[in-house]
This record gives C-alpha cells, sequence and structure tokens, in this order.
C-alpha cells in the first residue's frame, strides 16, 4: 500500500524540479520510506543509500545539485529514518539490498546510477552483485570494505529480550555531538540543525530494537572474490582525512572492483555529502558522462 505523505510541489529559479514526494511502501514485509524528487526534462535516475545511523538527511546538500539535471530517489534503508524498525525483519545486508532492488522495480526504473555512503556503499555493491542490469553505474562514497559479521558472542546476546537497551546505552555515551565530530574534517560546519537532523530518527525507542536484530543479522562485507565478480563501472569517492572508512579502504577496493575509479578528495572526512557537496557532484558527473 502507498502512503503519500507530502503534497506535490514545484521548486527551484529554473523549475528544475516538477515534482517532490515523500511516501513509504510495504517491500519484503517492513514499510519502507522514500522519497522521489522528479525533474520533468530529466531522463536519467539516481538511487542514493545512507550510512550506518543516517538516514536520507544525509544527503540534503547533494541533493539540490543532483536534482538540476536528474531524478533523484532517496531512501532510509530499515531501521534508519522513517523507515521501519521492527525485529522481525532480517536486516542484512543481501536482505536490505534485495529490498531496495524490490522497490526499484515496483517504481518501474531501470538502469539508475546507484549512490551508496558508508554502509549504504556496501549495500550498493550487493545490489550490483544480485541485479546486475539493475544498474548503469555506481558511485561509492567513503563506502565501508572488508568489515567481518558480528563476533557469536555479540549474536547470542542480540537475542536476550532486553538487549536494546544495551544499544541505547551505548549510542548515547558516545551522544550526537560526538558522533558528528567524528565523521567531518571540518567542525565548523556544524550546527544546530544537523544536530537535530542526526538525532531526530532516535528519538523513535523501536531504532534500538531494530539495531539489535542487526547486530544478529549483519554478515561480513563481501570479500575480495565476490567484489572481483562486479561488472559495474564504479567511481569511489572518498575524504582523505576519513576516520570511519580510512582512505587505505579505498585504495584497496578501488584495486579489487575491476571497473573502478578512486577520487580523493582534500580537507575531507567521512560525511563528504555534507562536506564536500558541489565536489561530489561535479566529480559525478565527470563520471557519468
Amino acid at each position: 500500500m502507498l502512503v503519500l505523505f507530502f503534497a506535490i510541489f514545484s521548486y527551484g529559479s529554473e523549475n528544475h524540479v516538477n515534482f517532490c514526494f515523500n511516501t513509504q511502501k510495504n517491500i519484503k514485509g517492513i514499510d519502507l520510506y522514500f522519497e522521489i524528487h522528479r525533474n520533468k526534462n530529466a531522463k536519467e535516475t539516481f538511487v542514493l543509500l545512507h550510512g550506518f545511523l543516517s538516514s536520507s538527511f544525509s544527503f540534503r546538500k547533494l541533493i539540490p545539485y543532483l536534482t538540476q539535471k536528474f531524478n533523484v530517489i532517496t531512501i532510509d534503508l530499515p531501521p534508519f529514518g522513517q523507515s521501519g524498525k521492527h525485529a522481525h525483519y532480517q536486516y542484512s545486508y543481501h536482505n536490505l539490498a534485495a529490498t531496495v532492488i524490490s522497490l526499484i522495480n515496483q517504481l518501474g526504473y531501470r538502469g539508475v546510477y546507484l549512490i551508496g555512503h558508508s554502509m549504504g556503499g556496501q549495500i550498493a555493491l550487493n545490489i550490483m552483485l544480485q541485479n546486475p542490469s539493475l544498474v548503469k553505474k555506481g558511485i561509492l562514497l567513503c563506502s565501508s570494505g572488508y568489515l567481518e559479521a558480528s563476533k557469536q558472542s555479540l549474536k547470542l546476546l542480540s537475542y536476550l529480550p532486553f538487549f536494546h537497551y544495551f544499544v541505547k546505552r551505548y549510542l548515547e555515551k558516545s551522544g550526537v555531538q560526538k558522533n558528528v565530530e567524528n565523521v567531518v574534517h571540518n567542525k565548523m560546519i556544524i550546527d544546530d540543525d544537523m544536530l537535530k537532523g542526526y538525532e531526530q530518527p532516535f528519538l523513535n525507542n523501536e531504532i534500538f530494537r531494530g539495531l539489535s536484530r542487526m547486530v544478529r543479522d549483519r554478515e561480513g562485507d563481501l570479500t575480495s572474490d565476490r567484489l572481483k565478480t562486479i561488472t559495474t563501472p564504479c567511481l569511489l569517492i572518498w575524504g582523505e582525512f576519513d576516520r570511519v572508512v580510512p582512505l587505505h579502504i579505498g585504495k584497496r577496493l578501488a584495486t579489487e572492483i575491476p571497473n573502478a575509479k578512486l577520487v580523493v578528495l582534500k580537507e575531507a572526512g567521512h560525511l563528504i555529502p555534507e562536506e564536500k557537496a558541489k565536489e561530489v557532484y561535479q566529480n559525478i558527473c565527470e563520471f557519468i558522462k
């Protein structure tokens, strides 16, 4: 069932975007929240996948650039943002990728450009493996890589009915301010709107139940052998001072994904869609033309 949350509207000095709406659709047993920004003159579509502990909010500065020329779909990956958070869904990367594929197919899109930031990059890679014909080109922004699955002891603990309280306490200990400071290089860009935007999804306590299940379901990142079978051309964009997924991960991914190109942004951290939106957009345009 499709539930419309946001009225259709036009905006922009050149009226690039014909309309935009926010909605939810039940896909593979969970409510998947997504936003569609349609440019009336565009023929190409970008699908944006955010990182761990984030949401579509992380693309707020990149979207205005992309919508000048393209259609844009942003998706809140469960259990983040405004998507479902229940403990019955399987939060493996494989299933998250399959869920995104199902949504794109149901919306009737083919040959999309796929952007994945951090964890979203790993899910994007899974999508390219599961359905290569769906993705024309992939753009990985500081993508996760080579992470192992959770330890067996932690997986067993996740079955405890009160485990989600430990997850909540662990995340509250670091706090939103500290977490945001860790993902940017230039801390001067942090303001109240930014902090509120990244805090908002965690005001719903149900997210911690979803995260508890994610601890159990998350398999390890794709192995070198599987990465080498990806045929989709990929652009890897990395922050020079990424402390979350260091640059050496990007360099290794660039050698193991067959059709990959690596670009390094100076004076940037992990959250490059926020810090370097214009440079990210310029590199994307160069890559896809």
